[in-house]
């Protein structure tokens, strides 16, 4: 994303050798991506960057927590859960006689003289990495999803179950 400022920003100049910690907070729409409001983002993201800088190398560790809108898979029942995601990316130094080559997609090179570090991006796929490939809800009685219980109740018998346990009895007996 480009832009004039950048809405999650390190300012590097000025930091010393070290660990600290920076935390920010804004929402999905600051973003201007409509991913982030179609995956169920509508409430306020915290994102927390913890930096480690060593010698010739810095360590961003994020830490993304947001509230999301979804929909159970299952009964399409309105899910509203909080999401947390987390993502490291190593950050070294440029060197003049380095040969450029393919690199991980979690190290990155940057220059000596960089001013800040734009995370941006890096927080918006956090994101949307946290969001669950599966939802479902556990307090709608008609799911039936974590409802078990109900269907083990001693007073209702269900024959297709007595059935296929005698079958499996007699087959087992049968192999002994």
């Amino acid at each position: 994303m480009s832009r004039e400022k950048a809405l999650i920003e390190i300012r590097l100049a000025g930091l010393s050798q070290g660990k600290f910690e920076f935390e920010f907070t804004c929402s999905a729409a600051d973003f201007a991506d409509s991913a982030l409001v179609e995956a169920g983002f509508s409430k306020e993201i915290s994102a927390k960057a913890t930096v480690e800088k060593l010698e010739g190398e810095m360590i961003v560790t994020l830490k993304t927590s947001a509230i999301a809108d979804l929909t159970c898979d299952l009964c399409l029942a309105p899910v509203t859960t909080e999401l947390n995601g987390s993502y490291r990316i190593y950050f070294g130094y440029e060197q003049p006689d380095e040969p450029d080559e393919e690199r991980d997609e979690e190290y990155r090179l940057i220059d000596r003289n960089a001013v800040s570090l734009d995370l941006t991006e890096d927080v918006r796929e956090t994101l949307l990495l946290s969001v669950p490939m599966k939802v479902t809800c556990t307090d709608n009685p008609d799911c039936r999803v974590f409802h078990q219980e109900e269907l083990d109740e001693p007073d209702e018998v269900n024959l297709h179950d007595t059935d296929w346990l005698e079958s499996l009895e007699k087959l087992k007996n049968k192999y002994r």
